[in-house]
């Protein structure tokens, strides 16, 4: 009976190596987020487990300390109802979801399988099971973005990895104008981890020259974090920025000349005006008037005696004479 036994333990398809489990070793998990575990396993071609299989997920340190089962009453008070499988089993798939993360749920959890009740095919496989490493604080997103220019369309990628794709976290942005437009895209990273991505695209202004852009992530949850990136919008290369300013330079430096130049020609003609006026009163105070002497005086010619003055004038003649001497 027990070498029947043995024959039959070793010719079944476990010990055979056709039954194989393929679970990801590590996941970085966030506390009271979720996380999907991925999970595949292989059964043999002559056997087709639809429902017959029933899935188990335990702790690696006991295989009786179920954190899923079919049976909601074999699994431990601590997991019910934060566990389930997303995959069919069908399909070889055994991806398990936990989600309201606890920071002591490490693990390493195992996936197991039991064939229909009377099998001895029961299989646990302990080699392939998964630790979950907390993170207390939500990643940040990352923003990345090429050169922002005036007038041309800029596209700016804000980006979170996680390990929930059932419950992807949202990203939004703090612009809301009717001319941005956003794409989101979600894609696999690899085994075990998830990216999310929203595209902001919008033709940047000079209004919005340092201006900031958040990109705010939300999780599974209620836990969130973002990422401020400051805006810096470069001119056109038409050069407007550096033309316009030089020619307001030049012009206002061309009337400034201008102005100078009037200023001293009107100066200047006020010098000479001046200048002028000194040189008339310095001629004026050199050139005197000139009073005729009276040797120069002509001697009149109309004198005329009268014939009755004769003697008087003689006689006044005299006098003239006797009285000098």
């Amino acid at each position: 009976m027990i070498l029947c036994l043995l024959l039959a333990a070793f010719s079944s398809p476990v010990f055979a190596g056709e039954w194989t489990a393929n679970v990801v070793k590590e996941l970085d998990v966030l506390v009271q987020s979720c996380a999907v575990v991925p999970c595949t396993f292989t059964h043999p071609k002559e056997y087709h487990p639809d429902s017959a299989i029933n899935a188990i997920w335990h702790l690696k340190s006991d295989w009786k300390k179920r954190i899923y089962s079919d049976a909601q009453r074999d699994v431990l008070e601590n997991f019910k109802g934060r566990t389930k499988l997303l995959g069919h089993l069908s399909d070889g798939n055994c991806t398990l979801e936990m989600i309201e993360i606890k920071d002591h749920d490490n693990g390493p959890f195992c996936f197991r399988m039991e064939l229909p009740t009377g099998s001895i095919d029961k299989f646990s496989f302990v080699n392939h099971c998964v630790m979950f490493k907390m993170l207390p604080n939500p990643p940040d997103p990352i923003l990345t973005h090429s050169t922002a220019i005036q007038g041309r369309p800029f596209t700016i990628t804000c980006s979170v990895t996680h390990t929930c794709p059932s419950h992807v976290p949202e990203l939004t942005w703090n612009r809301a104008t009717t001319d941005d437009v956003v794409t989101v895209v979600h894609k696999k990273n690899r085994f075990g981890y998830w990216e999310m991505e929203s595209i902001l695209a919008f033709t940047p202004e000079e209004k919005d020259d340092h201006s900031e852009i958040i990109c705010t992530a939300a999780f599974f949850g209620g836990r969130k974090s973002q990422t401020v990136s400051n805006l810096y919008v470069k001119r056109t290369d038409n050069y407007n920025h550096i033309i316009v300013p030089t020619v307001a330079v030049i012009g206002t430096a061309g009337i400034f000349a201008v102005f100078c130049t009037l200023m001293v020609k009107r100066y200047r003609k006020r010098i000479e005006e001046l200048q002028s006026a000194d040189g008339r009163h310095a001629n004026q105070k050199v050139s005197k008037g000139r009073f005729p002497s009276p040797k120069s005086q002509p001697k009149s010619c109309n004198y005329r005696q009268d014939p009755d003055d004769g003697d008087d004038y003689m006689n006044a003649v005299d006098n003239n004479v006797y009285g000098n001497m």
